[in-house]
């Protein structure tokens, strides 16, 4: 099952302590809007993102439809058909996409330990 770009979304207090944080590392701000409380940050090898007051627990995020480079991807699997091989295999998620629309859509699931999963397809 083709999932799509991964990257892992922060849960922060500060954003803009965070950020400096992370620029430290050599990541760079990619996308996001600051003053909504978010940010989309790059390393060569790595995609994070910051959210203040957005999430409750780190989440681990796929991005159906896109590349590591937020473009769009020719041919990607559906988050409703990710959704629905996953009903298959008994995870049953917290959050649904409606399977009676198309383009964007988000499903959640969490894992055997709690954390969050979000499948978030913004194509």
């Amino acid at each position: 099952m083709e999932l799509g770009n991964f990257s892992v979304s922060l849960t922060v207090k500060d954003l803009a302590a965070s950020r400096s944080f992370y620029e430290k590392l050599g990541f760079e701000v990619f996308g996001g809007d600051q003053g909504q409380g978010w940010l989309i940050m790059k390393s060569p090898s790595c995609v994070i993102g910051l959210f203040q007051g957005m999430f409750e627990k780190n989440t681990l995020t796929f991005n159906p439809g896109w590349d590591a480079n937020g473009q769009r991807l020719e041919a990607f699997t559906d988050v409703r058909e990710i959704q629905r091989r996953l009903k298959a295999e008994g995870i049953t998620p917290v959050s649904e996409a409606d399977e009676a629309t198309t383009g964007p859509a988000s499903c959640i699931v969490i894992d055997p330990d709690g954390n969050p999963i979000l499948i978030d397809q913004h194509v």
